[in-house]
């Protein structure tokens, strides 16, 4: 089956309820990261018909933010985070290798594999973090209960501690989760945590299944690229109820049943720099262009983007100055005034996210 590339796009828009007509956030399927600027708020408020509440994540609350894929902080179902911690668990030696941000000469010098190495800081994080902690203290406790040998001379801290990608790595798969807004983050065991002890095949599955689900049709590759794993590792858990289709000449994957039969329809949001219809590993497909791709994804200071219709027209970064928030947008191509107008009413639901009522939009 072959489908064009404008067919994907109103696919995912709809797959990922971006036309506001739904309450339930199917994207939690897969995470919804999150960072400065409240950018889990962003996403959610991109696709429910109401600014959502800021108190729904967190201890006690149905949503949690821990730190998952990729080792960034995500904001996941409560109820799931068992199965993603078995989902995320090191599937090889050179996957645990690539989760510690290790190399292979670097493990031969410490003399303990990749996936023993996961192991002991695994044992040691469920150990030393049985209450709240800030994370510095958090690192200084695991730290003592590692072998030297794991420890890295950190210039900052004038210190030598456990890497910050050993912490991250193990964190979920330890029962540990973060408090929303701290910084330095501050970590607390989860209650009643189901604590992974190998890969979870199964639920490796059905989170590949949600990604080509919400983020397809897609290659193994860029399933691969969002779980922070090689393709390679993935094929114990690869689905078999999949569909082949090719997308501007590229062979794809999609979960059988779902169609792409979707009528494009008129939307326009300003998404969140991290935003889930931006995490698709094909980036030529969402944005063409290669010089604007250099400007939505940089290496820090991600800015939002503005959606229309399913591309990408904009850019937008917010400057905040007290109770007042203006709104950068720089358009990458002409927008009618239609268009202009309702950028400054999402730029209202921006503000509502932040606690500010006064919003401008500056036309960069």
């Amino acid at each position: 089956m072959q489908v064009t590339r404008e067919q994907v796009l109103a696919y995912r828009m709809q797959a990922q309820g971006l036309h506001r007509d739904s309450t339930d956030l199917a994207v939690l399927d897969i995470g919804v990261q999150d960072g400065p600027l409240d950018q889990a708020r962003l996403s959610f408020d991109a696709r429910l018909p109401s600014t959502p509440p800021a108190d729904r994540v967190g201890p006690g609350r149905r949503l949690a933010l821990v730190w998952s894929l990729r080792g960034a902080p995500h904001v996941h179902r409560r109820a799931d985070l068992d199965a993603v911690a078995g989902a995320l668990y090191p599937l090889s030696e050179a996957d645990a290798c690539g989760r510690l941000n290790e190399t292979g000469p670097s493990v031969a010098r410490a003399g303990i594999p990749a996936l023993q190495q996961f192991e002991l800081a695994l044992a040691a994080m469920r150990k030393v973090i049985t209450e709240p902690m800030a994370k510095g203290a958090a690192s200084a406790g695991v730290t003592k209960a590692l072998p030297d040998v794991m420890g890295r001379d950190c210039r900052p801290c004038k210190a030598r501690h456990v890497s910050d990608s050993a912490m991250r790595s193990t964190a979920l798969a330890a029962g540990l989760e973060l408090q929303p807004g701290t910084s330095p983050p501050v970590l607390q065991p989860r209650p009643k945590a189901r604590l992974p002890h190998r890969l979870d095949p199964v639920a490796l599955r059905s989170l590949i299944t949600a990604y080509l689900r919400l983020l397809g049709p897609a290659t193994d590759a860029d399933v691969a690229g969002y779980l922070g794993a090689r393709r390679a590792d993935l094929d114990e858990a690869w689905p078999d109820d999949l569909v082949e289709v090719t997308v501007d000449g590229r062979s794809c994957w999609l979960p059988s049943g779902v169609s792409l039969d979707v009528a494009p329809r008129e939307v326009v949001r300003l998404l969140g720099g991290f935003d889930p219809y931006l995490q698709a590993r094909d980036r030529d497909l969402i944005v063409p262009d290669k010089a604007v791709q250099k400007v939505l994804w940089p290496v820090l200071g991600r800015p939002g983007a503005v959606l229309v219709d399913g591309e990408v027209l904009g850019m937008w970064r917010p400057k905040a100055a007290g109770k007042k928030l203006a709104l950068h947008v720089e358009a990458v191509a002409p927008l009618p005034s239609s268009t202009w107008e309702l950028i400054e009413a999402e730029a209202l639901r921006v503000g509502a996210v932040r606690g500010i009522e006064t919003v401008s939009v500056v036309r960069v």
